[in-house]
């Protein structure tokens, strides 16, 4: 079966981004792009569709109000940079509720749990292939998205409400907590401490207190311990 799918969003980086996702699974179709809701409404009135990545905050139409107006909606995953309409989309039906920068792991689960409500059949040869493929993530910072590629992270530290991301060519600073930014991580990355996340191919030696990664020390943490040291087979 195929998926036919939209996206709206008056953020043009954000459609290429979904739209880079829905090209790596088989049985998904993008038949159109919107920048502009109220288009996008008059389109999805006359046409079948089956499922909308829709961003909420959007002039004239947010994405909410675009539900609440359609008749009968498709399904709908939302897309926002904002948590704050989490629970009101929820009672909204809604398939599921991404926060941007959206990994392609966590788009590829909400699209998986689109075909779990339809009933549709889950290649297991679908969820190994992008995962391959995928090697980079965008992140939010200074008002633009931008993309990081996983191999160019030495590690990721937390500073409160805020990751700083250190790469060999640039250093990325954006608000996220840790816990859920090591959910977008392959699993080439190890947290070794409540605020340190270490990409394990650039670790060049240890200690039983501490990873030195091109010749900055940071610490194990006392309850990561016994995790790092079975990753490194000690």
């Amino acid at each position: 079966m195929t998926i036919k799918c939209i996206i709206i969003d008056d953020e043009p980086l954000a459609i290429q981004i979904i739209r880079e996702y829905l090209v790596q699974v088989n049985d998904l179709e993008l038949v159109a792009t919107f920048e502009n809701s109220l288009e996008a409404f008059e389109w999805v009135s006359t046409h079948p569709i089956d499922l909308i990545f829709l961003d909420i905050q959007m002039p004239l139409l947010t994405g909410i109000d675009f539900v609440k107006t359609l008749p009968q909606p498709p399904k709908v995953i939302f897309t926002t940079a904002h948590r704050n309409y989490a629970i009101e989309s929820y009672e909204l039906d809604v398939v599921d509720y991404l926060l941007k920068p959206i990994s392609f792991i966590r788009f590829f689960k909400a699209v998986n749990k689109f075909k779990s409500l339809k009933n549709i059949p889950i290649s297991t040869t679908q969820i190994a292939q992008p995962e391959l493929v995928h090697d980079h993530l965008y992140v939010n910072a200074n008002k633009k998205f931008i993309k990081v590629l996983f191999e160019q992270i030495r590690y990721i530290e937390s500073i409160k409400d805020y990751i700083h991301i250190h790469t060999t060519d640039q250093n990325v600073i954006t608000k996220e907590k840790i816990s859920s930014f090591a959910e977008k991580l392959p699993q080439d990355f190890m947290r070794i401490h409540r605020s340190f996340i270490v990409n394990v191919a650039r670790i060049k030696a240890f200690t039983a207190t501490h990873v030195e990664i091109e010749g900055e020390e940071l610490p194990i943490g006392y309850s990561y311990k016994n995790e790092v040291m079975t990753r490194l087979k000690v």
